[in-house]
């Protein structure tokens, strides 16, 4: 039996001219996370990040901070929808709003984008094609015995919960809400195939330290 560590990543720079960098507090999250896996002697034997740079620092961090392990490999597969896009296309002022109102709004533009109107760019339906590939990728290099980190955003991560769920994408809006920067959701891989085990472990965190956006 394999496993498959689905890992979102830190907090980002909300209100800064980058969003796609961590913030002070991402970075500790991310550490935070490699920091557990040093005090519980496991690493994983290999590691995906998507192509952003917030996936790519939120591996390192936590690569670093537990001492084992031999870098990553990029899969933009694992990308997060372009939401910024999305919200503007539904109201340009949205980033000026504050996250807790960003979120509500972002919300609303999805329902749009999800049901082919609002959005820009990427389609829904080619987001779960791609994330859902690269889901199968990861599934493909679990083998036994094997342990896959993989460094993505909330989105894809909700989305390959609700199809383990459900078979579908009903709950990845649900799902999407509450998954916690740097937070880890492990789902197992065996003869019938991945099932879910956890979603959205946190204990790495101190209370203080824990963020939804």
């Amino acid at each position: 039996m394999g496993t498959i560590h689905l890992i979102r990543h830190g907090q980002a720079s909300w209100g800064a001219d980058d969003y796609d960098v961590l913030s002070e507090l991402g970075q500790k999250q991310s550490s935070a996370l490699g920091m557990s896996w040093e005090a519980s002697d496991w690493a994983p034997t290999s590691s995906v990040a998507g192509s952003l740079k917030r996936h790519a620092q939120t591996a390192i961090s936590a690569i670093d901070a537990c001492g084992r392990g031999e870098g990553y490999d990029v899969d933009a597969g694992w990308d997060e929808f372009d939401h910024i896009a999305i919200a503007r296309a539904h109201d340009p002022s949205s980033l000026t709003a504050d996250p807790k109102a960003f979120q509500a709004m972002l919300n609303t533009a999805l329902d749009g984008w999800i049901a082919g109107g609002e959005g820009a760019g990427e389609s829904y339906e080619q987001f779960v094609a791609r994330v859902m590939q690269a889901f199968d990728r990861v599934v493909a290099a679990a083998g036994s015995g094997r342990a896959v980190a993989v460094f993505s955003s909330g989105g894809p991560i909700a989305l390959v919960v609700s199809h383990l769920l459900t078979g579908g994408a009903t709950l990845f809006q649900r799902i999407n809400d509450v998954v916690i920067n740097s937070s880890v959701t492990t789902v197992i891989v065996g003869q019938s195939g991945p099932r879910l085990l956890t979603f959205n472990e946190h204990g790495h965190l101190p209370r203080d330290m824990v963020t939804f956006r």
